[in-house]
């Protein structure tokens, strides 16, 4: 079954709809690390993340940044994934290689998150918790489609075009850098029109996850 995204010609496939999620979001965690490492200065930093250096009994574990924004809410990013919060709604952490949304009533984090089992209680969303769950994840999508706007409108698509070129090994997707803004947006279009595709019954049913 192939789904029209209103007012767009571009079609996604249900099947399909995850993986490219996945594909888009790994390369975003790698994007976010081309920011930190850009040659005119750390990117993440000058639009206002806080960078958390590791203690000596992490010291394989790189940087953690987090970002504060409006009504208490905060975005902080990993390799693995990233983790948003609304006081208003809880948490999530969204893996990096899955693009399950995994739900928390914390909306923010009492310890750093060098690795995954720093992390709070993370569980699949019951269905009492979907619409909370959905919410958190369609708005993590729109600040990172906000976040990539910005990067293009302050320093070109050129830029993102060029911390795109080892990304490029010939074995992974690449979504190029003049449509990335665009496909996140399509992405939430196409998650809030059919929240089954994220949130199925599969996956609510699951075991919590340590």
């Amino acid at each position: 079954m192939r789904t029209q995204i209103p007012g767009n010609t571009s079609i996604v496939s249900d099947r399909n709809l995850i993986e490219h999620a996945i594909a888009l979001l790994s390369q975003e965690v790698w994007c976010w690390g081309r920011d930190i490492l850009r040659p005119k200065g750390n990117y993440l930093l000058e639009v206002g993340f806080q960078r958390f250096e590791p203690p000596a009994s992490r010291k394989e574990c790189s940087s953690v940044y987090s970002l504060k924004l409006p009504g208490e809410r905060v975005v902080v990013l990993r390799g693995f994934g990233v983790f948003y919060g609304d006081p208003r709604l809880g948490g999530i952490f969204l893996p990096r290689y899955e693009f399950r949304p995994l739900y928390t009533k914390c909306s923010e984090l009492n310890q750093l998150p060098w690795l995954h089992a720093d992390l709070p209680e993370l569980c699949f969303p019951t269905e009492l918790e979907r619409e909370k769950c959905a919410a958190l994840t369609l708005d993590l999508i729109d600040w990172i489609r906000s976040y990539e706007v910005k990067i293009a409108e302050t320093l070109g698509v050129e830029y993102r075009q060029s911390t795109l070129v080892q990304w490029d090994n010939g074995e992974r997707p690449v979504i190029p850098a003049e449509d990335i803004p665009r496909e996140w947006r399509l992405l939430g279009i196409a998650i809030a029109a059919d929240l089954r595709a994220l949130l199925s019954d599969h996956y609510a049913n699951k075991s919590q996850v340590s």
